[in-house]
């Protein structure tokens, strides 16, 4: 199994809902892996839907078959700018029928500005063709990703271990002890977990210390459904 440490810095603000406090709509310091797996390709659901229901399951699913997981992202450099917003009325339409999902027509958004940074990794068996350019958050906000380095995984002889970088606990086989749960859409993340199991270990040529990871990690949706 190989690991890629890559980046994602942002050329355009980027805005999605973490947290929503009245009407301020604030952005994390954090990416799930879930919308990570289909800003890079590796997965992708169809343009048109007749129904807004996910269907994680069906299209990530796949990838473990192929050994291809995506870690969540950490914010190694963000600052934030706060905008406000305010989507205007169709007075034309004749029509107007209520709408199934609480979309905001004004607000303030804070959003994640240009130059933010997030680091995560990519688990695969075999080699990867990744976009240097992806898209992500409400705005479909541009980003450049740069892969900073590549290791080989092997078995770590300790079973139990603090996780080098914040993970999805549904795709995490193991007994958590000791985590920061950072709350999020669709489902929470935690970061600093000190967990008992099998890991894996990566040494990067860039950085001090290695990378450790929790052997096994797949996506995982018996949670969801």
């Amino acid at each position: 199994m190989h690991l890629t440490l890559c980046q994602l810095t942002f050329h355009e603000n980027l805005f999605y809902a973490t947290r929503e406090v009245g009407r301020l709509y604030e952005t994390g310091r954090h990416l799930h892996n879930y919308a990570l797996t289909y800003a890079l390709g590796l997965a992708s659901a169809p343009y048109f839907q007749t129904q807004q229901i996910p269907a994680y399951a069906e299209e990530l699913l796949p990838l473990n078959q192929q050994g291809i997981y995506v870690t969540p992202a950490r914010g190694i450099n963000v600052q934030y700018q706060i905008n406000t917003f305010k989507f205007a009325n169709n007075a034309y339409r004749v029509k107007t029928e209520a709408g199934s999902r609480n979309t905001p027509s004004f607000g303030r958004a804070k959003e994640a500005a240009v130059g933010s940074a997030f680091e995560f990794v990519i688990l695969h068996r075999q080699s990867l063709r990744l976009p240097k350019w992806v898209r992500m958050g409400v705005w479909r906000s541009k980003a450049r990703l740069e892969v900073l380095d590549e290791a080989e995984l092997k078995a770590a002889t300790e079973k139990k271990q603090t996780a080098s970088l914040p993970l999805n606990p549904l795709d995490v086989e193991g007994n958590f002890q000791i985590y920061d749960l950072i709350s999020m859409p669709p489902s929470s993340l935690v970061e600093n977990a000190h967990i008992e199991t099998n890991w894996l270990k990566a040494e990067i040529k860039s950085r001090a210390k290695p990378i450790y990871l929790p052997a096994n990690m797949a996506y995982r949706f018996q949670q969801l459904v």
